[in-house]
């Protein structure tokens, strides 16, 4: 008995409130995409109960219910009618989603966005730059002489390994300024523009404002104070290096008046008017007043951190260590310097480097146990070495990449932060240097290794415990299954064939869907992609690793070539190319989904060689995929290939480990 999909549509359309409580509506191959105004107006049980529903979960801001291939479609497009609710891309249904967040989430969003492209370039620079500065303060000879070795920083090696490590994060804002504006909508060179003039060579370094205001400069007017109206309002003529938010909000501001302009400004002028007008306009704004206020806010801010190590019992220390991660977000602690020179000057020794120490071991802490929590190969990949350039020192990898995204790791490293600060305070922990954390921060405190050793460990140990215990990534399975309607899923038949097959298989080989033909076994499902075959509860996906769209396995793929599993019919393609369905000759629904979220790539990595209705053997060439291109979507490739009818089996196993397109993945038993 076929679905009644009008019957379907009202019923869930009743049961999120309405058509007055949805803010768009969107579907992929498998899911109904809502974005809901007001959740209390949907009533979950009835979600849970809707007609053809397989399940449901909320996900980035979108309630997502499932009905599989061949019934979303018939579903939405019955919703969108009884609702009069205009159809949304996926793109746009994201979107709006991200605007049903609240605020901070919407920030936090946006730093991720804005950060995730660029990590690699800053994991690199940072890596490096942590192991070069440990090396250089081991090797610079002390005052006494008592260098552990003497180091040639003249050398042509040196000074090139010098160029690398400085690179990406030197010229953060331009990286920062280029992905802000793809982020906001705008040219991304423009963006790229205005990152590169706050940093000109025309103001002074910011990072070397620490050292005139400690007076390590002794001439305070080598920062030029210049007059915006004068007796009234003035700035001091000072870059933006190390700062992140004043480079955001000037790419928004550009990005917002390039989008206006492009609309009014005559085409013939566009080309000159509009870029020269938006980064002008941005560059006054940011430079005369947000970085000014930034400028203020770091001032005040200061202050109150040096009143906090005052404070007795350790209680200033753990409120610095808590907020010591969150500073970093704003670029506050490239003013940091000022306190440890200023100490250093007075007292000998500075007691505040200590606890930026214990900061950073502790997000780094947290990052290494994402690292060994998660079933994700792309974060695990991120996060090691992120992990271990915050052990360096250089924590904006860890904190932008990894821990901030996911939050709950970032949290674990405030309080990880703030243990090792109490003992720093406790203990008393000093150093006679700055500008070296993490590992080789003991060489600071040699005086004093005992202690360091214990903060270490402290702040790394609770950090990393912490997020151990509590993070998931967002398909863990161990959350509880998506409930799953074997009468509904029965229904999903497209068409059904008589006869088994027992045809043979080709073998992929060297990137070719012709090969060799071997004997297969009848109720065999091959691996339509070269790879590493994974089980199905491992995927990074609440529906798919649930299990609720059915059975099957998942391949992690090496080669962009999607060969046919089984001998059959094509009964669907994607409109976006990423995901394929096929009735096989053994009555088998077969889905095969490419990649997670690749449905918000509109098609570009994909190229179809087959259509719905076509007749194909296993080893037939459907799919060409450019895999590079949805790594650098930040999406993976992760193939999952389902059994929808799962239901009308006895027996179905997915097989692990290396397979070759053409290997056997899946063994179904009626």
């Amino acid at each position: 008995m076929a679905l009644d999909y009008s019957q379907a549509a009202k019923e869930i359309l009743e049961a999120v409130g309405g058509p007055g409580n949805i803010v768009s509506a969107a579907h992929c191959a498998t899911r109904l995409r809502l974005v809901i105004a007001d959740d209390e107006k949907v009533d979950q049980a009835k979600v849970d109960d809707a007609l053809g529903a397989k399940g449901n979960f909320q996900a980035s801001g979108q309630l997502q219910v499932i009905y599989g291939t061949g019934t979303v479609d018939k579903v939405y497009e019955e919703f969108c009618k009884q609702g009069n609710i205009s159809a949304a891309s996926k793109a746009e249904a994201k979107e709006a989603a991200a605007q049903q967040q609240n605020g901070f989430m919407r920030a936090i969003k946006v730093l991720s966005d804005v950060f995730v492209p660029i990590i690699p370039a800053i994991v690199a620079s940072g890596m490096l730059m942590g192991i070069m500065s440990a090396i250089q303060f081991m090797g610079t000879p002390a005052p006494d002489g008592a260098g552990l070795f003497v180091l040639d920083t003249t050398n042509v090696w040196w000074k090139i390994a010098g160029l690398i490590n400085a690179c990406a994060l030197a010229n953060l804002q331009i990286l920062l300024g280029f992905s802000a504006a793809t982020v906001f909508g705008g040219n991304p060179y423009l963006g790229a523009s205005l990152g590169a003039l706050l940093i000109s060579s025309d103001f002074i370094n910011a990072n070397q404002v620490a050292n005139i205001l400690a007076g390590k400069v002794p001439d305070i007017t080598s920062i030029p104070v210049l007059d915006v109206i004068p007796g009234v309002y003035s700035i001091q003529w000072i870059g933006y290096q190390g700062h992140v938010i004043p480079i955001l909000v000037g790419v928004w501001i550009l990005c917002f008046f390039e989008k206006r302009l492009h609309k009014v400004v005559p085409e013939m002028f566009d080309l000159f008017v509009t870029p020269l007008v938006s980064v002008s306009l941005a560059a006054y704004i940011t430079i005369l007043f947000i970085g000014p206020i930034f400028v203020w806010l770091e001032n005040n801010i200061l202050g109150l951190l040096q009143f906090l190590l005052s404070v007795p019992f350790g209680i200033g220390a753990i409120v610095i260590g808590l907020i010591y991660s969150p500073s970093v977000v704003t670029g506050l602690h490239q003013m940091y310097t000022a306190i440890d020179i200023g100490m250093l000057s007075n007292l000998g020794v500075t007691y505040w480097l200590p606890i930026a120490s214990a900061a950073n071991i502790a997000q780094g802490g947290a990052c290494l146990a994402v690292a060994l929590r998660t079933r994700s190969e792309k974060t695990k990949a991120l996060a090691v070495p992120s992990g271990i350039s915050c052990l360096l020192g250089i924590t904006e990898p860890a904190i932008f990449g990894v821990n901030l995204p996911r939050l709950k790791p970032f949290v674990c490293g405030m309080i990880g932060a703030a243990v090792g600060a109490f003992i720093c305070s406790v203990t008393q922990l000093a150093a006679t240097g700055t500008g070296v954390t993490g590992i080789f921060g003991l060489l600071l405190c040699i005086a004093q290794p005992v202690q360091y050793i214990i903060m270490f460990a402290a702040a790394f140990g609770v950090a990393f415990g912490l997020t151990s215990a509590i993070y998931k990534d967002d398909a863990d399975p161990t959350k509880p299954k998506l409930e799953q309607k074997p009468d509904v899923e029965k229904n999903m038949a497209t068409t059904q064939a008589a006869a088994k097959q027992t045809a043979a298989v080709a073998e992929h080989v060297a990137g070719s869907s012709q090969g060799v033909v071997p004997e297969t076994a009848a109720g065999v499902v091959v691996s339509p992609m070269a790879g590493t075959a994974v089980p199905m509860t491992s995927v990074n996906d609440p529906v798919f690793a649930s299990e609720a769209m059915g059975k099957g396995a998942a391949v992690e793929p090496t080669e962009g070539k999607v060969l046919s599993p089984v001998d059959g019919q094509v009964t669907m393609v994607a409109e976006t190319g990423h995901a394929i369905g096929l009735l096989s000759s053994d009555n088998a629904e077969v889905l095969i989904h490419i990649g997670i979220d690749t449905v918000n790539l509109k098609g570009a990595p994909f190229t179809a060689h087959c259509k719905a209705g076509d007749t194909v053997k296993r080893g037939q060439l459907l799919m060409d995929v450019d895999l590079g291109a949805i790594e650098a979507a930040n999406l993976p490739t992760t193939t999952m290939v389902i059994i929808t009818n799962t239901d009308d089996f006895t027996s179905i196993v997915g097989k692990t480990g290396e397979v070759k397109a053409g290997d056997e993945l899946i063994d179904i038993q009626k």
